[in-house]
């Protein structure tokens, strides 16, 4: 099926099913601790030995020697595996260093050897006594250092890195109102709660992995070429992911090493990552340093805004999109963004929930508020005013509509229900005991794209409904919204829906990333319940255009017969694709929001407490609130972790991050969080897909951050620019104590 052109109303709209706040049906599973994840697949693959990689110590440089006799000798190791003995390995289309060191080491912690042994303990031991003799070679791992040779990439991912509208330096030096301000964001870890993981069993030439990762198809393609086999000799199953957050888009080690060792050790292999590795060793969000230049008349509009970002990566990298969503949210006519991109010889950047907006509203939407504050505006008047109603910078056009766009409303609504009149304008003024209280907003874009997406969906004679398709869930709610749009289809309650995910021997979905996964996925279990209701009807000799689904029977002209009954003892399969047109182009697809942030800042220690936190979304159709609300508290919380205390701290003399486990690297926990709102704007769009939805899971961090540093001004009356706010940056410039 393709869709091109804007949806009227459909089965969908019946929102019988669809739209309802319905529990996650993998939620037993989960909680009882019965749902498969990948490194506990013991259904799959009979006595599986266990294998440990051993992490380059190095940053940059060259294996001189590797002596892995101790380790072979090693009690209860069957087989080590080093480049010197793993083949020839390919890299993969998705990643920029490869998966296993030698001779040549790329990055810290880079994969250098795999030790497969009857248990982990002996692996990890044995993995002790590998003897590596390392060449180091000098690396760059400062960012501020590398920023003057940093080079303009290529184009990323269909946008050019640098736009430009109108005169942007004549504008902003005529200005009568400025802002220029320089940001810096931390590299960011995933710290997902599954690490990555994946069991490894041949079959002849045959590989079966059993992993934990976001796209099935991407992944399948990715082992088949790092290891020279054919596509169709890999088998990928992936059912249920304990966290992602881009991290696990690609294939890691983990993946290929458990593949490698378990055709050294000619049985199945499990591997996971230790959690050291999986700071060093995966990708990260990388540090940003972003200058923005706002310009504006004495009535606050905005004449010119110019957003500028550095970033570094390996080389073949790329970089940090910070400056995408400046070019979608504030009208301005002289405009200029640009995009650098540094050699760094740190472990690998690439996405993170949010990749690009999620670090430039970190940067962007604090300058909003340090410009409102110039021109003696309210930060949310000052947005409102600056609204536009078309893409302000497309690539350099200005003309193209957005097919929503309702950020104003957000915003309203979001201070209406806040409370935003009690905030006091000038910081500092409003204290409870030894608490400086204070209030912060921020705006929230991200795109809303589609992706390619298949589905298989058989019914059954006792007029079950099965969907199969490699879309994954990782902990986004997937299994449910898709079911919910198949009952919804097929007129059957939840109960009668079985949904199969994250399997390459299902059709080929959009997978889960880039907040694309809810609309895509649905869209093409959409298409193939349509086929499968022409092909009912079909049977029956009832007419496609005049027939109704209902109540687990499908009618016509009268007639009515149990969906069961017409499928018959063979039951029936239908297959579809959504395929998308040109509407994308046509209009921009976006997700708008508005965070609110209350805080409190201790007069005498600094210590930051989040009191209060709202986010307003319009997202499309919300296909299922509670999980909806879920994903975007979850993001909420990312967005909360990166403004207070979020950041994998580099030694710039050997190149690696220190604070490699979870202990040194913190993140967000229950006693840090208060209680959070969400609200979601009553909105379909047509113009997306059939289902009228789009993705919010990504929506729900940006500007959230932005939210809390604003806030924090407004309690204390200090202006930090330079992310995780921690209070050794806020107490030198902390009020005096009256």
């Amino acid at each position: 099926m393709k869709f091109d052109t804007p949806a009227t109303t459909n089965p969908i709209d019946q929102l019988k099913i669809v739209g309802k706040p319905v529990d996650r049906i993998d939620g037993p599973l989960k909680t009882t601790g019965t749902a498969s994840y990948a490194y506990e697949r013991h259904d799959v693959a009979a006595n599986p030995a266990y294998g440990h990689i051993l992490g380059s110590a190095i940053a940059k440089g060259r294996i001189a020697s590797i002596d892995t006799r101790e380790a072979i000798a090693a009690p209860g190791v069957l087989a080590v595996v080093t480049a010197q003995n793993a083949g020839a390995l390919m890299k993969g289309d998705f990643n920029t260093a490869k998966l296993l060191a030698g001779p040549e080491v790329q990055h810290y912690h880079q994969a250098v050897a795999l030790v497969v042994a009857e248990t982990f303990e002996q692996a990890r031991a044995a993995a002790g006594l590998i003897k590596v003799d390392y060449t180091r070679a000098d690396g760059a791992y400062d960012l501020e250092k590398a920023k003057s040779s940093a080079t303009k990439p290529k184009d990323m991912d269909g946008d050019a890195p640098d736009s430009k509208v109108g005169d942007f330096a004549s504008a902003f030096a005529a200005a009568p109102v400025q802002i220029d301000a320089t940001y810096h964001t931390p590299d960011v870890s995933h710290a997902m709660m599954e690490p990555h993981a994946s069991i490894a069993a041949w079959k002849g030439d045959e590989l079966s992995l059993w992993t934990s990762n976001q796209m099935i198809d991407w992944g399948r393609g990715d082992v088949a070429k790092t290891l020279g086999i054919p596509k169709d000799k890999v088998h990928l199953s992936s059912p249920y992911i304990g966290g992602g957050f881009g991290g696990k888009l690609f294939v890691r080690s983990d993946a290929i090493l458990a593949a490698l060792g378990a055709r050294a050790a000619k049985r199945p292999v499990k591997v996971a990552l230790q959690r050291a590795l999986v700071a060093n060793n995966t990708t990260h969000r990388p540090a940003t340093i972003q200058r923005v230049r706002i310009g504006a008349s004495r009535d606050g509009k905005i004449t010119a805004i110019a957003h500028e970002n550095w970033s570094g990566d390996l080389p073949g990298g790329g970089p940090d999109s910070s400056v995408q969503q400046t070019r979608m949210l504030y009208a301005a006519p002289n405009r200029m963004t640009a995009t650098r991109l540094a050699v760094l010889d740190l472990p690998e950047s690439n996405a993170m929930r949010a990749p690009g907006e999620a670090t430039g509203h970190m940067a962007l939407e604090v300058a909003m508020d340090e410009m409102a504050e110039k021109l003696g505006m309210d930060p949310v008047q000052f947005r409102i005013l600056n609204d536009s109603q078309v893409v302000p910078d497309d690539n350099g056009k200005t003309d193209r509509p957005f097919s929503q766009r309702q950020l104003v409303e957000c915003l309203r609504q979001g201070a209406d229900t806040f409370g935003w009149t009690g905030r006091n304008a000038k910081p500092a003024q409003r204290r409870e005991g030894d608490w400086l209280i204070g209030m912060g907003v921020a705006s929230a874009y991200r795109g809303a794209p589609t992706q390619k997406s298949g589905a298989r969906v058989r019914l059954d004679g006792s007029g079950m409904v099965t969907v199969e398709t490699d879309m994954t869930d990782i902990g986004t709610g997937s299994y449910t919204i898709i079911a919910q749009t198949a009952a919804e289809m097929m007129g059957v309650p939840l109960d009668k829906v079985v949904v199969k995910l994250g399997d390459t021997a299902y059709p080929v979905s959009a997978g889960s990333g880039g907040q694309w996964g809810a609309a895509s996925s649905t869209a093409g279990v959409y298409a193939a319940c349509t086929k499968l209701r022409e092909a009912v009807a079909t049977k029956l000799g009832f007419s496609t255009a005049d027939v109704t689904f209902a109540d687990g029977k499908v009618s016509s002209a009268g007639r009515s017969v149990a969906l069961g009954e017409a499928a018959g003892p063979g039951g029936l399969v239908a297959e579809d694709t959504m395929e998308f047109g040109d509407l994308s182009e046509k209009y921009q697809h976006s997700t708008f929001g508005a965070h609110f942030v209350e805080v409190a800042v201790d007069m005498h220690t600094c210590e930051v407490r989040l009191r209060r936190m709202l986010a307003v979304c319009a997202a499309g159709r919300i296909l299922n609130p509670k999980s909806a609300r879920s994903q975007v508290i979850g993001a909420m919380t990312m967005g909360a972790g990166a403004a207070l205390m979020e950041e994998l701290a580099v030694d710039n003399r050997f190149g690696f991050f220190v604070n490699h486990d979870l202990a040194g690297y913190e993140v967000p926990v229950h006693a840090d969080i208060p209680h959070q709102d969400v609200v979601f704007l009553d909105e379909t769009d047509p113009t997306v897909s059939p289902m009228k939805a789009k993705g919010v899971g990504e929506l729900g961090i940006c500007g959230v951050a932005a939210a809390v540093a604003n806030a924090i001004y407004n309690a204390t009356g200090v202006r930090v620019r330079e992310y995780p706010i921690t209070l050794d940056k806020l107490i030198s410039q902390m009020p005096a104590l009256v």
